[in-house]
């Protein structure tokens, strides 16, 4: 018997409608921006009331209270114009920001500078997870995700292009201006020492996954060994490569060619590819065994060597949870490597231990913030390549086609 409309017709979003009514109480419970006389100084945090005035306020506020109206009866199409409203939310907030700092800013002050509060940081999360609710909910698929990102990113792109004179006082752009050579080579290094520790961890963990297949016993060691070097905190495994390495350098004429010291880039790649190797060899293992025996068995019925059968049969069944192995050591590697700043090795994690040590929260900001969106995209992407590549994933593309 057929169900009525009206009875198929699913509730209110309460995930949208509970994160727009938060979204609503950061944006007037906590402080908008800071605004400081220079550099030194501590800044004074304003609410979005006591820069915009109340009437400012109620009307930045009245676009969350329609994303939570269009959430409340949730049709396609109201689903689809709240996405549409979060999004473009997302894409003003610059403008927004340019805005309120016109406001706050005494012209007399050249030296002023506009930092970031909580409210904003609070309103772009709560608003990013409006947009993967919506996004899921309406069933839109990676494309419209990355689509979404590119269109965020342009329009910050141009609002900054546009509103230059008045975001100029920001106190992260200030920073950045200031550094800007060494950001660059900071971003880098940091891409290389990920990247060269990934890539050998890839290479030995395959190596180490192969072996342990023939070995039961080498297995169970290997493991143990892996599991015990994950549990050593970051900063005592530095120490302990210190003196070793401080040796080798003094001892072995091209290892010293070659940079290896007691601090810098060896032991933050030792320490990095230490880190991974778990996390590696435990999802190619599990990935290489985990090929049901009867796809085997076919690969060797139909003639197969025991090569073609791994290179042709076993790796591209098993590359998915490979992959996945890369996912989790890229990302983990990504925020690690922020901590090799302390012994030398540079990278990014040295803007963050400069703010801490000067009490600048925004060069601690230059420095996360690049990892966090790295870390993101490096998560994303990993991902949809391993879901694409996946037999459920290929399949559904197929038929999506």
């Amino acid at each position: 018997m057929p169900v009525s409309a009206h009875a198929q017709a699913p509730g209110a979003n309460r995930v949208v409608v509970a994160l727009s009514v938060a979204a609503l109480l950061a944006l007037w419970g906590f402080a908008a921006i800071g605004v400081a006389p220079n550099r030194i100084v501590p800044g004074t945090p304003l609410k979005l009331a006591e820069v915009a005035g109340w009437y400012g306020a109620l009307l930045g506020s009245l676009p969350l209270l329609a994303l939570a109206a269009l959430a409340w009866r949730p049709e396609r199409a109201r689903l689809k114009a709240a996405l549409g409203l979060a999004l473009a939310l997302v894409m003003a907030l610059p403008a927004g920001l340019a805005l309120l700092g016109a406001l706050a800013l005494d012209p007399a002050l050249p030296q002023a500078r506009l930092g970031l509060g909580p409210a904003l940081w609070l309103l772009l999360f709560l608003l990013a997870l409006i947009l993967i609710e919506l996004r899921t909910r309406l069933g839109l698929g990676t494309a419209a995700g990355w689509l979404m990102v590119a269109g965020v990113a342009l329009a910050w792109a141009l609002i900054g292009w546009l509103a230059s004179s008045w975001l100029a006082p920001l106190a992260l752009w200030q920073e950045y201006r200031v550094r800007s050579e060494q950001f660059g080579a900071a971003v880098r290094y940091h891409l290389l020492l990920v990247g060269g520790a990934v890539g050998a961890s890839l290479l030995l963990g395959t190596a180490i996954a192969l072996a342990m297949r023939r070995s039961r016993r080498l297995e169970r060691a290997g493991f143990t060994l892996l599991n015990v070097l994950q549990t050593i905190p970051s900063l005592a495994l530095f120490g302990l490569l210190l003196a070793p390495l401080a040796w080798l350098a003094a001892n072995v004429g091209w290892l010293h060619a070659l940079g290896v010291r007691g601090i810098g880039w060896a032991p933050a790649f030792l320490a990095l590819l230490g880190y991974s190797l778990l996390p590696m060899v435990r999802n190619t293992f599990v990935a290489l065994s985990g090929v049901e025996a009867g796809v085997l068995e076919a690969a060797r019925g139909m003639g197969m060597s025991r090569a073609q059968v791994f290179w042709q049969v076993r790796l591209p069944l098993a590359l998915p949870v490979v992959l996945e192995g890369v996912r989790i050591t890229t990302v983990q590697a990504i925020g690690l490597a922020a901590v090799a700043a302390l012994i030398g090795a540079g990278g990014l994690g040295t803007f963050i231990f400069q703010g801490l040590g000067q009490a600048a929260m925004d060069l601690v900001l230059l420095g996360a913030l690049p990892i966090l969106a790295m870390a993101l995209a490096a998560d994303a992407l990993l991902g949809a390549l391993s879901r694409r590549l996946s037999p459920r994933g290929a399949h559904s593309q197929g038929g999506a086609e």
